[in-house]
């Protein structure tokens, strides 16, 4: 694999603690998470009923879809609570200068990507 590309999506200043943003990066709509002054980047829709977390609680490292309720750990996408049947995707991110760049190639791990979630 080649060196990842990171893709400059919002400015640094747009993300407030706790709270979430939605964004879209060549077709992929994105979810970007300020939560304890770091940066999340995940999938934007739960799911389950395709509702954007962008609007979910944030609390303790997860996000709540705002809709049915549904919550995901905000470092590994994991579901913790239905009624979504599968987790999210994550996306590595830096942040650096005011800027805050994503990765679609890598995970928040650092991992590759895969290209669906039941991969």
């Amino acid at each position: 694999m080649s060196d990842p590309t990171y893709h400059p999506l919002a400015p640094s200043s747009e993300l407030e603690e706790g709270k979430g943003r939605p964004y879209e990066l060549d077709g992929h709509r994105i979810a970007l998470v300020r939560h304890e002054g770091v940066v999340y980047a995940i999938d934007d829709l739960c799911p389950h009923a395709d509702a954007s977390l962008a609007f979910g609680p944030v609390e303790n490292g997860c996000i709540a879809c705002p809709w049915h309720y549904a919550e995901f750990r905000l470092a590994t996408g994991e579901v913790l609570s239905g009624p979504s049947p599968r987790g999210l995707r994550t996306y590595a991110v830096e942040e650096a200068n005011g800027e805050v760049s994503v990765c679609l190639e890598l995970t928040a791990a650092g991992e590759p990507a895969k290209t669906s979630p039941d991969e």
